[in-house]
């Protein structure tokens, strides 16, 4: 591939039907609920305690940040087997209300960590247990769900990876967490929020960091197969993934595996992702000793944020494709059954919010959400529907109530002048089409929806209150957030 700076705009045509084939191999499934078996026995047990500790971040000459972490550990990093059954305690080491939710996973609904949803909030050295079945396989993150904005942006996140013993062998295989840092220039936070941020595109870090660093330099064997797992943490920035050198190809989103695809075969060769997505990239090395750069081609300057270096005798391949995941092992709906709810994104304000309330015999009519967990006022909607902000702290009612084991779709439609990326909890969704044309189908949990397009997605219902939210952390904290009931 061949760029020339940030007016690159080559446009390929998109092999929708790479992933469609993979897709439709798997049948329909009664559930999609997390399988828990009872008594729960847990093969793995540890305990994640948050706090402050000190990172570097504007260089090792420069002032420390005071960041927050997990167990002191900057972007804390676990790895486990496929299969395993953990047992998490999470141990609230801040000195305000946190809690602990580990995205992607399909997981029973009382361990989503979503105060006062699911469960009550976890105040300072206060402590909860989460029990996890991870039989998904993949790239994932866990962080808190509650002042996103000010916990996480100043640093409250890890990756877990799920490990795949059936999975190609990879001569390297990296975690890449790229976020953006809020930092004056003594390396102390600037305001994590503005208004001006906030009721727009979101409020931008102006210092970009690899695994808390300008770049990563790696290095690789000489025609060497190399899995880059790469996590967008930041709490506003959608970024356009590329790489420079190298035949890199598509392997997973959000963990999940798809058919691969030539990254030079997407639209403008690069894949676009929003804060909360993942993806895995499979890049075969160079044999002639070129350099190999990865990038962030979104930006009016493009931030390339690793580059790799070619070592040894050239390793010989018996083919030139790229190595492909196990596929995913996740229900798909029924789509000739499924029922269909669609939901338009807005700008609102408080004025323009439908009040509403929870009847008063449902057990959560009387949860109030913690005032430092949400914004001071309203900027958004997902159907005129907001999440609670300001004073109004009383939970609004379900944007749709669903039955467990039935098939759903949904269509997302953005009417913003802003990019969304939408998640939904508890449930690996298929996205299924787009109206711009430019998504294939594959498996995810959060979807970037552009601004004046429509996406639709599906998945079969797991029992539970799942939220259903915009995870550019601003625009959930002033109001684009929103639940499904599932009975």
């Amino acid at each position: 591939m061949t760029r020339s700076g940030a007016g690159f705009s080559r446009r390929a045509f998109l092999r929708a039907g790479a992933a469609l084939g993979a897709m439709a191999a798997i049948a329909p499934s009664r559930t999609g609920r997390a399988h828990t078996p009872e008594p729960f026995v847990p093969t793995r047990t540890l305990t994640l305690t948050s706090g402050e500790t000190e990172l570097h971040l504007l260089g090792p000459d420069k002032p420390a940040t005071r960041v927050y972490a997990y167990d002191g550990q900057p972007l804390r990093l676990l790895r486990m087997p496929r299969g395993t059954r953990l047992e998490a305690t999470y141990v609230n080491g801040l000195d305000e209300g946190s809690s602990l939710h580990f995205h992607g996973i399909r997981m029973p609904n009382e361990y989503d960590g979503v105060p006062p949803l699911t469960q009550p909030l976890v105040g300072p050295g206060e402590r909860f247990v989460h029990r996890l079945p991870l039989d998904d396989p993949g790239t994932y993150f866990f962080h808190p769900h509650c002042d996103e904005t000010g916990q996480s942006g100043r640093g409250l996140v890890g990756t877990l990876i799920v490990e795949d013993e059936r999975d190609p062998p990879f001569d390297l295989d990296e975690v890449l967490c790229l976020k953006d840092w809020r930092l004056d220039d003594d390396g102390s936070f600037l305001e994590l929020t503005e208004p001006s941020g906030a009721s727009k595109a979101g409020t931008f870090g102006q210092t970009r960091r690899v695994n808390g660093v300008p770049q990563l330099e790696l290095t690789a064997p000489a025609g060497g197969d190399v899995r880059l797992r790469i996590l967008n943490v930041d709490a506003s920035r959608v970024m356009g993934i590329g790489v420079e050198g190298a035949k890199a190809w598509l392997i997973a989103v959000d963990g999940h595996a798809l058919d691969p695809i030539l990254l030079d075969d997407l639209p403008d060769g690069i894949w676009r992702m929003g804060p909360a997505q993942r993806i895995d990239v499979h890049l075969r090395m160079p044999t002639d000793g070129a350099p190999v750069r990865v990038g962030d081609y979104a930006a009016a300057d493009i931030y390339y944020f690793a580059s790799l270096a070619a070592s040894g005798t050239p390793k010989a391949h018996p083919g030139e494709g790229p190595l492909a995941l196990p596929r995913a092992e996740l229900p798909f709906p029924d789509l000739d059954s499924a029922e269909f709810h669609s939901f338009t994104l807005q700008q609102a304000t408080d004025q323009a919010v439908k009040q509403l309330g929870l009847p008063p015999d449902d057990p959560l009519s009387k949860a109030l959400v913690a005032s430092f967990c949400v914004g001071a006022t309203t900027y958004w909607s997902i159907g005129q529907v907001s999440w609670a902000t300001g004073n109004r702290l009383g939970l609004p009612p379900p944007l749709a109530v669903m039955n467990e084991g039935r098939s759903y779709r949904i269509q997302i439609k953005n009417e913003t002048r802003f990019s969304h990326p939408m998640h939904l909890h508890g449930h690996a969704f298929a996205v299924l089409s787009s109206s711009k044309g430019r998504l294939p189908q594959h498996f995810a949990d959060t979807v970037l929806v552009q601004p004046n397009e429509a996406v639709e997605i599906g998945f079969v219902a797991a029992q539970g209150d799942w939220v259903f939210h915009c995870h550019i952390l601003e625009h959930m904290e002033t109001g684009m957030m929103g639940w499904f009931r599932v009975i």
